[in-house]
């Protein structure tokens, strides 16, 4: 029995659904499709039968009180329910729900609409609910499966609550979650509310219905023998799915081919890639070159429905493509929820080959003085600003931030480019957004001076590269040389919070790559020389007015040849306080002599490391391999005397 939060009678919810089918049609296990057309003789137009809740469909928030839902560690779809029992319907219109397992609305947790699929109970995310539950407040639709409101009602529902609750907190936004018929529903009423501060998620959207094989009965017939199993869903009553159906294509024939061009909302696209009726790889395509805000993630090795899946995690999703926010526009600090160790060993996974063929070694300084090996000199707690020069195309980045998260447990904020978070242009030269999700999932911030504001005052570890995009993209010959600002762009900051300061260098991308063709030779050949213009229009400029060489912010494909990898190095400084510094902070000129110390400070990294790693027995590759054969491949290979 559930209780209702506005006082009204209390109602019973029917069982969760469990996903036992391999495979899906539309968001309906296609088993169910079978049952659907063996009995309507394969006519899809053979059964329809309407019938209006006395309510006229009108909008009732419950709130669990007694939930049979199983929260485990795992997520496992038989941990729920044997398979539900749709003939015992509850009734009623259709209303909100809120599972027990989320609780109520945590101070400054924005508010999630999970729209159902063609089901239409309202458990299509409850193995998502525990983790969605600590930053949502989760209010699920169920739809009685004996419920015929139309469509107009059921859009009318569901803007009639996104109004509610945004004239309530008009600062924060709406989550709109939805699968197949749910994601068509979404995108509907955000196209009627385009003042509404709405974010969509949307998991395999049912907006191609008319180019499907729904259009030809014998096709889909024959296409639903030959593929499918036996059947092993066949509880949804009939007039549910038909009328379901007949929806989803009233949505797309009067609602969405009209409408998608007044969709302002931000879009997130879901794509399992395994329905069975329709591409949602092309749709998926098709929906992000129509919506204004529009990003795909793709889930190939997935199944439908993409929320019952057991590998699949919404919390850790939204989270790698920085969808959570608290107000208007994202906080890249107080929005950004850290990895958990299962995300954490995921996103580092596919750079375990880099740790392995370039054995970082860290050297860090304690305040004493003394050198050691490892990040025992740096400080646990901040706040911290690490500043040291930058690799070419960034490589030494994911090093640092992964050990110090892996051997210190110290969470590193990155100041990274913005075109690893945003794009000027849809569709350009530029890779995918996808492909930089590590960087978020891993704390990376876009480098402003507002978010290192942001970062120092909650006493954040901060990752700064003064030299930037010059630095990674430097030209042949600049292996290892700074090319840092004029202004001390940092040092006041760090005055103003007390913060510590650490001087790094690092060395080692000439003993893996060498560079090739740089932007000089590239920008000779017209046709590469366009390309570099465009990928350079693509993404924000940093420091447009500075000349000279900081000026240079040409993006470009460095072409390399592969060495046999050597080894990185860095190296630590003593760590600079300048807490209580109030000459740095009101003084331009001690301001400046600070920045000058700290660029001493960093050369003199860069050339120790320069120097000492000529001493290093196993700088090359194969001397590292021997020794582990020897002595283990989990222990830690030795370096020059320190």
């Amino acid at each position: 029995m559930f209780n209702n939060i506005y006082g009204m009678e209390s109602v019973t919810i029917s069982t969760p659904l469990k996903s036992t089918a391999a495979r899906i049609v539309n968001g309906l296990p296609a088993t169910g499709f079978r049952q659907v057309l063996r009995r309507t003789n394969w006519k899809l137009s053979s059964c329809w039968t309407t019938t209006r809740s006395s309510s006229g469909g009108a909008s009732v928030c419950l709130h669990v009180k007694g939930s049979r839902f199983k929260t485990k560690s795992s997520l496992r779809s038989k941990d729920y329910y044997p398979e539900p029992k749709f003939s015992d319907d509850d009734g009623g219109p259709p209303r909100w729900f809120s599972p027990v397992e989320c609780g109520r609305r945590s101070t400054g947790s924005p508010l999630l609409l999970f729209l159902p699929g063609i089901d239409g109970v309202g458990h299509g995310l409850m193995l998502q609910h525990k983790r969605l539950g600590e930053i949502f407040d989760i209010w699920c639709l169920h739809i009685p499966v004996t419920d015929r409101t139309s469509l107009p009602e059921l859009v009318k529902l569901v803007e009639r609550t996104i109004r509610t609750e945004h004239g309530r907190e008009a600062k924060r936004p709406i989550y709109l979650v939805g699968e197949s018929f749910g994601a068509s529903l979404a995108l509907i009423v955000a196209a009627h509310n385009p003042h509404i501060d709405l974010v969509l998620i949307l998991a395999n959207p049912a907006t191609s219905l008319s180019k499907s094989l729904l259009q030809s009965v014998v096709p889909f017939s024959d296409m639903i023998h030959k593929h499918l199993n036996a059947a092993q869903f066949d509880q949804v009553p009939v007039e549910t799915v038909l009328w379901k159906l007949r929806m989803i294509h009233e949505m797309q024939s009067y609602y969405l081919d009209s409408h998608l061009h007044a969709v302002m909302a931000q879009t997130l696209i879901l794509n399992s890639g395994n329905d069975m009726l329709l591409s949602n790889s092309t749709e998926s395509e098709r929906l992000c070159g129509v919506l204004k805000r529009c990003e795909v993630r793709s889930f190939g090795g997935n199944r439908n429905p993409l929320f019952l899946d057991e590998t699949f995690d919404l919390v850790a999703t939204i989270k790698r493509v920085s969808y959570y926010r608290r107000g208007a526009s994202i906080d890249y600090i107080s929005d950004f929820f850290p990895p958990t160790p299962p995300e954490l060993n995921m996103i580092l996974e596919p750079f375990r080959w880099m740790a392995t063929a370039v054995d970082p070694v860290m050297i860090s300084t304690r305040v004493s003085g003394e050198l050691v090996r490892g990040l025992g000199g740096i400080p646990s707690k901040g706040p911290v600003i690490l500043v040291g020069n930058h690799m070419m195309m960034g490589m030494d980045a994911v090093l640092l931030v992964s050990n110090f998260w892996t051997n210190e447990n110290i969470m590193v904020r990155g100041m990274a480019h913005p075109l690893f978070f945003e794009r000027l242009k849809k569709g350009g030269k530029l890779p995918e957004l996808s492909v930089f999700d590590f960087i978020r999932v891993l704390g990376g911030v876009p480098v402003s001076a507002t978010n290192l504001y942001k970062g120092l005052s909650t006493k954040s570890h901060v990752l700064l590269f003064p030299g930037g995009a010059r630095e990674v993209f430097h030209q042949k010959g600049e292996e290892h040389k700074m090319f840092w600002p004029a202004e001390p762009e940092f040092v006041r900051m760090a005055a103003k919070f007390g913060a510590q300061i650490i001087p790094f260098g690092s060395v080692g991308e000439d003993d893996v790559l060498q560079l090739l063709l740089d932007s000089n030779d590239q920008m000779k050949i017209p046709p590469l020389k366009a390309f570099i213009e465009e990928l350079t229009g693509e993404a924000v400029r940093l420091r447009s007015d500075a000349g000279g060489e900081i000026g240079k912010q040409l993006l470009y494909f460095p072409v390399v040849l592969p060495k046999l990898p050597g080894r990185f190095y860095f190296r630590f400084g003593k760590p600079i306080s300048v807490e209580g510094r109030e000459d740095v902070l009101r003084n331009k000129e001690k301001a400046n002599e600070m920045y000058l110390e700290i660029q001493n400070e960093v050369q003199k990294c860069i050339d120790y490391l320069k120097g000492n790693r000529e001493k290093d027995p196993y700088r090359n590759l194969l001397a590292r391999l021997s020794y582990q054969c020897f002595n283990g491949f989990d222990s830690q290979v030795p370096t020059f005397d320190i």
